[in-house]
């Protein structure tokens, strides 16, 4: 599948991306940087593997090299956290928009990203554990023609079912 090039253009014209205006257009948050790592498809292809292939947000296929960019970890470091809220919640849009476009729908569920610390007045407020070191969860998503592999958890309910057929059938 060809990749999905975000815009800013774009993101505003999208009803939830407009909520966040201030976002794009604030000139300290390098939000022109979030629109071209995630114009990418190889990373693109990377967010759908992590769903498929490792049952795990789309996000989490691609954010430690996301969080490891110089200006993205730059600002996540620096900045006031209100502002790098609004930030990450913007990111999850721009997820949302490729994942949409690419055939992918919200499963109105989240996956853990991270492992909040305790609150600190002298630290910058961030993860001790987990994928990431600024994100706490992200967006589940499931292709609109339905998933290749069946989860763990519908797996082991299958394997329920079938335990308990066999012993009904030996009782």
């Amino acid at each position: 599948m060809p990749y999905i090039k975000i815009t800013p253009k774009k993101f505003l014209e999208d009803k939830q991306g407009r909520t966040f205006s201030d976002v794009v257009n604030d000139p300290e948050l390098p939000f022109d940087a979030v629109l071209e790592f995630f114009s990418s498809g190889t990373r693109q292809q990377r967010m759908e593997n992590s769903e498929i292939h490792h049952d795990r947000p789309a996000l989490a296929g691609v954010v430690r090299e996301f969080e490891s960019q110089p200006l993205i970890e730059q600002f996540l470091t620096e900045l006031h956290h209100h502002k790098t809220k609004r930030f990450r919640q913007a990111v999850g849009v721009v997820v949302r928009i490729i994942m949409e476009a690419r055939g992918w729908e919200k499963t109105g569920r989240k996956g853990s990203l991270g492992v909040r610390a305790p609150k600190s007045s002298t630290e910058v407020y961030h993860n001790t554990g987990g994928l990431s070191f600024w994100f706490i969860r992200a967006e589940r998503y499931k292709l609109a023609d339905g998933m290749p592999f069946k989860t763990v958890l519908e797996r082991g309910q299958r394997f329920k079912t079938t335990q308990a057929e066999k012993t009904t059938a030996e009782s």
